[in-house]
This record gives structure tokens, sequence and C-alpha cells, in this order.
């Protein structure tokens, strides 16, 4: 598809499924951008944060991962956020795919058959490959990581043995 203008999506969407509330005269409450080509691992986001009292939010859309798939994608993806950004800031509520997301997004798909929101995806993303053996110190079980990590423990013994609190005896030690 290639990347294409979000904010008329947003808009249309916004006028469609969400009442015209994600915005303020005519100004968007939330910040709507495809990502740089960092954001490879997940199709978007949506973020807030607080500084000085003032809240600023947005959601991003994965340029890698988007680019190249049909609008329907697209405007699933954005769709997807605008849920969120809505439960956060017009219901102010804090939930992730709680019952006013899953409401929102079942409304929005009887209201339209072009695309489909959905909680999860099956895009193709790319992912790096596991080359990082790690070894738990207590039960010797091994697991395979992306990269080396500090601090981390078999999850199984903790909870085993240690009623589900990290112990030191529980260690990944990873090989060289």
């Amino acid at each position: 598809m290639g990347v294409i203008p979000l904010l008329p999506l947003f808009h249309k969407f916004n006028k469609s499924y969400f009442n015209n509330s994600l915005v303020i005269d005519l100004e968007p409450i939330v910040k709507v951008r495809w990502s740089d080509n960092r954001l490879k691992t997940t199709a978007g986001f949506y973020k807030r944060s607080k500084a000085n009292g003032y809240i600023s939010s947005e959601i991003v859309l994965s340029k890698p991962i988007l680019e190249y798939l049909p609008l329907r994608d697209i405007q699933s993806t954005l769709c997807h956020e605008m849920i969120h950004a809505w439960t956060d800031r017009i219901l102010k509520i804090n939930e992730i795919h709680g019952i006013n997301f899953v409401n929102k997004m079942n409304e929005i798909n009887t209201k339209q058959d072009s695309f489909k929101v959905t909680i999860r995806h099956n895009f193709p993303v790319f992912r790096k490959e596991l080359k990082y053996k790690g070894i738990c110190r207590h039960c010797d079980s091994t697991y395979m990581y992306r990269r080396r990590m500090k601090n981390i423990a078999c999850k199984s013994c903790c909870n085993l043995f240690f009623n589900g609190i990290w112990n030191e005896k529980c260690l990944i030690v990873f090989e060289n």
C-alpha cells in the first residue's frame, strides 16, 4: 500500500465511530504519525504522557510493518489504537483490551465491513533469531534469548521452590 496520510483517516474514523470526541476545535487531542524505521515488532501503539500537568498522547503506526500491506490493515491498526486513545482520554479508564475496548471494537466491526478491528493481528513481523542460551543454575533447564539479560531467574524454579519470589539460586547464566 505504501505510506499514506493518516490524519484524514483519523478524522473519518473519529466522525464515524467516536462521535468526534477525539478532537477539540478541529484539532486532534492525540497526535497521529508513522514511525521511523525502528518500530519493527508491533504494528502500532498508543502512548500517553503527563508533564507539568499537561497530558499529551500519540498514536504511532509502524512504517516497516504496514507500508506494504493493504489499506484495510492500516485502517484496522489505526482504529485499534484510536480505541485505546478513546478509552484513555474520553472514558478516562485505564484498561488495555478490557470490556470497554471490546465493546467499541465490536460496535465498529458491525458498522462497516471494509476492515476488521481485532485485538491481535498476524501481520508478517521479522524477529531476531534466538541466539543466546541461558541455563538455570538450580534445575539446569535451558532457555533461548535474543539478547543476554542480567539478573533473570528461572520462573519455574522460583514458582516451585520459592513461592514465586525471585531467588538468586535460580539465576539464569549465559554461555559464552
